[in-house]
């Protein structure tokens, strides 16, 4: 059996991203080694935006709140690295459904062996030049209005679990119960 009529039978001939039925094919999950274990199929619609990602459509995606639950890792792989994508691109309601995504650790290891594009943007860094990493948590080191939320974030405020931003001098994080951008440079790394 080919991949393409295997990927047909296990996704009943629908995109597994969008569940669209038009213009299917078959797309390897680098990296891959033509399986159809490491390969999905994608309608038009995504195949592209995947391939350009500056042709995105933010609300195409949003269909990844039910495939990112799907039982096959290919396409829990895709999910996790277009809703990465989406959250680089300030798109809260990604990162929301990235914090509530799990993966095994294979899995997790396979979504972030092609993740090359975080490698293009520089490091962000802290007030005293220490390298945030996603995860990491910081400490506010002077108070910061929250325009539209409506209260001040106050020194000494621990953020936990901070998400990085395509921006080197941002980060995003919860604070009193809201997911803000901070700047890097108001922040120092917890050790």
């Amino acid at each position: 059996m080919t991949i393409e009529k295997e990927l047909m039978q296990r996704s009943n001939s629908a995109c597994e991203l969008c569940s669209s039925t038009d213009n299917l094919s078959v797309f390897e999950v680098s990296p891959s080694n033509g399986s159809a274990e490491q390969a999905i199929l994608t309608c038009e619609a995504c195949n592209s935006q995947i391939n350009k990602p500056d042709s995105i459509n933010v609300n195409h995606w949003r269909c990844l709140n039910d495939s990112m639950w799907s039982q096959i890792p290919a396409v829990q792989v895709m999910a996790w690295r277009q809703l990465k994508q989406l959250s680089s691109m300030g798109e809260i309601w990604a990162q929301d459904l990235l914090d509530m995504l799990y993966l095994d650790e294979e899995t997790q290891t396979w979504a972030q062996a092609s993740d090359a594009d975080d490698d293009a943007y520089p490091p962000a860094k802290d007030s005293n030049g220490a390298t945030l990493n996603a995860g990491d948590n910081v400490t506010l080191i002077k108070d910061l209005d929250v325009k539209g939320a409506g209260f001040t974030a106050k020194r000494g405020t621990a953020v936990r679990g901070i998400s990085l931003t395509s921006n080197p001098d941002q980060i995003e994080g919860r604070v009193n119960g809201t997911r803000i951008v901070l700047l890097t440079k108001f922040l120092k790394k917890q050790n």
